[in-house]
């Protein structure tokens, strides 16, 4: 997938998944809750269990998903996640290395950037987005709308605090997209494999972004 093709599946789809299995099992049951709620876009973090397994099992049960990894640290984790299907790579990071390696393996990749100049840093080293990470830790949805004046042309993806509820006021702000995991992923319904509760919560955000595009269609219109 080239890196205009995944910006299009943000835009159109707006929120990312993102899982963290301690077992291969939990890992396909939350995923696959989510998609019954309407999510299309899933990570598997790569520090999660089997993360490569995981990521094969999910190609090949969600076909109508697009998977992809998180928290790749090096360019081992990049390559192994390539080989196990992954189609787009998220990191808490920038390494300019890690960028060029995914470059030249052709899957986008979205590394975390925090201040402007990290986040023009990774976007001029061929990004395909830039992911603001921890976004609860430096103000949230006012950091989004603040960076908009002079990084409006930078596609950014806000993690680290989105929830349900404020997913859409992220997007509203500026983000292309939104990634999130504890609050769609809850440890109380995890734990008690409550998969009904969850895919709830990916209905109930699905809806609330779809508003954005009745939004933007009515502007548009």
């Amino acid at each position: 997938m080239d890196n205009a093709s995944f910006l299009d599946l943000l835009r159109q789809h707006r929120a990312i998944a993102v899982i963290r299995a301690s077992e291969l099992a939990l890992g396909i049951a939350q995923a696959q809750a989510a998609a019954a709620g309407g999510l299309r876009l899933i990570e598997i973090t790569w520090d999660s269990a089997s993360p490569a397994h995981l990521v094969d099992k999910l190609r090949q049960q969600l076909p109508h998903c697009t998977i992809g990894v998180g928290t790749a640290l090096s360019i081992a984790d990049l390559d192994a996640a390539v080989a196990a299907g992954a189609q787009f790579c998220f990191c808490p990071h920038t390494d300019l290395e890690l960028i060029q390696q995914a470059q030249t393996v052709q899957i986008p990749i979205v590394p975390g950037a925090l201040t402007p100049n990290e986040i023009v840093a990774a976007w001029q080293a061929g990004a395909a987005a830039v992911k603001v990470f921890p976004i609860s830790a430096v103000g949230g949805v006012s950091y989004i709308r603040s960076l908009q004046g002079p990084l409006a042309h930078i596609p950014l993806v806000p993690t680290g605090g989105v929830t349900v509820e404020n997913a859409t006021e992220m997007v509203q702000a500026g983000a292309i997209a939104v990634g999130l995991s504890t609050s769609l992923f809850p440890k109380a319904a995890v734990a008690e494999q409550n998969w009904a509760a969850i895919t709830t919560l990916a209905t109930q955000l699905g809806d609330n972004l779809a508003k954005i595009h009745c939004l933007e269609a009515e502007v548009g219109g």
